[in-house]
């Protein structure tokens, strides 16, 4: 049976669409991509699933694709369901398709639309596997020993709170917690004064798994629909007084954005990269290790971050990359990996759950994921191009980050955008 990670027609760079927007050299979704998501025209409440196409959105229901608008019964598909609905699509969307005299009704431009949570989320568990932003932050709190001893032999995550997962375009209000700024003083509560990102991934669960069924490594990825950029905001202040000893609480659970697109693992297939540690660095254990992972377990993606503060905004100007990195060189643990430690003690996926990366820093100090990294735990500011400067945000200040997928003989893909804006705290 053909893989997630086998390269077919649906990836042939000279395949053109019949919706032009989808052939030009910048478009973030060609023929090639087809990103899935859900969609409301104006005056609508009712979620439709679509696909992207240039700067298009596909009725996938409209186009007798589907026959339902349940997002889950479309991540639940088996594999070769699944890779069969991806290629009926790229075969109706081929600028020689006989499909565009019935599917043209089917499109909708993607500016008029609302683009909302690409799916349900039900549960959703932040994962740690960025070992230059974990060394770098650890560096900050123990120069001696940055990382801890299991960081090297565990998946290391946390369960999230799903129902503040927002989609991007949602703005959030400024969190309020107890904070300690005096080692020795009494907490208060108050808001907080060191708001920061997060430069992430989202992996979504397609398939689900039994309950005391664990998925083995070579299965894994049967398990994934796709990945979406996702940005888990994060107040570092509260986060520093509560973490200890249960870690995350409520400096993660205000506010997390997604992207609206789920960029599917088939569409990923020309940019794998065989997965290998670094010289000196242990080998996982068993479970953890397979010939499918270590052939092409990672994934190239170029990401970036960008901020626009409200004087950028009134001035005209665009957000300003502050950071960027790529999936490939900043994880220490693949997608696979991931969702075999999560079962590992048998613990049930269900289909529609979020699995965070954790932040995705680059080993150099310019591709740092988070203003934690860039300003060096708040004592050095980020000097932007227009004179100001951040050690962590501010109100209407606003994160976008940005994806992408590259190599010679293959189109382009992104993954669309992924933003929110900070607004003053309530009360």
């Amino acid at each position: 049976m053909p893989a997630a990670t086998d390269i077919d027609a649906t990836h042939d760079p000279a395949v053109l669409s019949w919706v032009e927007s989808a052939n030009a050299d910048d478009a973030e979704f060609p023929i090639q991509n087809l990103p899935f998501g859900r969609f409301q025209e104006p005056g609508e409440r009712r979620w439709r699933i679509g696909v992207a196409i240039g700067d298009q959105v596909l009725d996938l229901r409209r186009a007798g694709l589907i026959r339902h608008g349940d997002m889950r019964r479309v991540l639940n598909l088996r594999p070769d369901a699944r890779r069969a609905l991806r290629r009926a699509i790229h075969d109706g969307l081929r600028a020689d398709s006989a499909s565009y005299t019935t599917w043209s009704e089917a499109l909708v431009p993607m500016d008029r639309v609302t683009l909302g949570l690409p799916c349900r989320i039900g549960d959703y568990t932040d994962f740690y596997v960025g070992i230059h932003h974990a060394t770098a932050v650890g560096r900050l709190f123990r120069p001696d020993n940055p990382l801890m001893p299991n960081y090297r032999w565990v998946p290391i995550g946390y369960h999230g709170r799903a129902s503040t997962i927002l989609p991007s375009g949602h703005d959030f209000h400024r969190p309020r917690g107890q904070i300690r700024a005096a080692p020795d003083g009494a907490p208060v509560l108050a808001e907080s004064q060191r708001l920061d990102c997060e430069l992430e991934l989202g992996v979504v669960i397609g398939r689900p798994n039994a309950l005391g069924s664990p998925i083995p490594i070579e299965q894994a990825e049967d398990h994934v629909f796709g990945l979406t950029l996702f940005n888990d905001w994060s107040a570092r202040d509260i986060q520093s007084w509560e973490y200890q000893p249960l870690g995350p609480f409520l400096g993660k659970s205000f506010a997390s954005t997604i992207s609206p697109w789920m960029v599917t693992l088939e569409a990923l297939a020309p940019f794998r990269r065989a997965f290998a540690r670094e010289p000196g660095e242990p080998s996982p254990l068993p479970y953890l290790d397979g010939a499918s992972n270590r052939a092409h377990g990672a994934i190239d993606i170029r990401l970036e971050l960008r901020l626009q503060t409200a004087a950028m905004r009134a001035a005209g100007q665009p957000a300003e990359r502050i950071g960027r990195s790529g999936f490939a060189e900043a994880a220490y643990w693949t997608v696979a990996q991931l969702v075999t430690h999560h079962t590992v003690n048998g613990c049930a996926l269900s289909t529609g759950d979020l699995l965070g990366t954790g932040t995705l820093s680059g080993r150099d100090p310019a591709e740092a994921g988070s203003l934690l990294e860039l300003s060096q735990g708040g004592s050095r500011p980020i000097r932007l191009a227009n004179g100001e400067e951040r050690h962590f945000l501010r109100d209407g200040d606003a994160i976008s980050l940005r994806g992408g997928c590259e190599r010679p003989g293959f189109r382009r893909i992104g993954f669309g955008d992924c933003m929110a804006t900070v607004l003053p705290a309530r009360g």
